[in-house]
């Protein structure tokens, strides 16, 4: 059962540490901690993106920043409480990783593959330039009855193809993982810069589903 939930969500990401290790949480006295990579894109840009990982893969009182990791695990959500509203928090759980002393081919930093189902209506909208968008939540199944909801955003034909599918519609996404800054208003005078994460499709299909 567990194999084969572990194959509906399966992500690599390769890029520089950029920060110490964060408590996250401990579940039946194993420990979790919250780490960020910062991992190139094709252009100029960069994504920082956070990962979680056990104490008892890694040694957490060593400090790897700046030092090339590769991550292999899954793209995970919970539901953090804050105040009277739940935030969605969004890491890559790490299954394994490597230090690697060299790397070049950018094209292999971020490869992300979701196979889930749509569970809300996607959002299909044009930006002021005509480029076409579809923001879709895709809820992927975890063993023990859990579910990672995973925000994911698709361009052009993909857009339009996927703005058409109704809720519960299952559905097969490749692509990256990106980070996105955005104001988040507190008040009617406050605003804070928070950082949003999702999946940016590539390439995407249907699946039908038998029964």
């Amino acid at each position: 059962m567990p194999e084969r939930n572990a194959e509906n969500n399966r992500v690599s990401v390769i890029g520089v540490v950029v920060s110490g290790f964060e408590f996250s949480h401990e579940v039946f006295g194993e420990s979790f901690y919250i780490m960020e990579l910062s991992v190139n894109r094709l252009s100029d840009q960069s994504d920082t993106i956070p990962v979680m990982i056990s104490e008892r893969l890694i040694d957490i009182n060593q400090d790897y920043r700046g030092r090339t990791m590769e991550a292999i695990g899954q793209f995970r959500s919970y539901n953090r409480h804050e105040g009277t509203r739940n935030r969605l928090v969004l890491s890559v759980f790490v299954r394994e990783y490597h230090f690697m002393e060299a790397f070049t081919d950018y094209t292999k930093t971020n490869q992300i593959m979701l196979d889930g189902y749509i569970c809300k209506p996607p959002v299909y909208r044009k930006t002021p330039l005509g480029r076409e968008i579809a923001d879709l939540l895709v809820a992927v199944n975890r063993p023990y009855s859990k579910s990672d909801y995973i925000p994911c955003i698709a361009w052009g034909r993909n857009a339009r193809y996927v703005s058409t599918f109704e809720v519960g519609t299952r559905l097969r996404v490749w692509g990256r993982v990106q980070s996105r800054e955005y104001m988040k208003k507190i008040s009617e005078t406050e605003s804070e810069k928070r950082i949003a994460y999702e999946v940016s499709v590539s390439k995407l299909e249907y699946v039908e589903q038998k029964g």
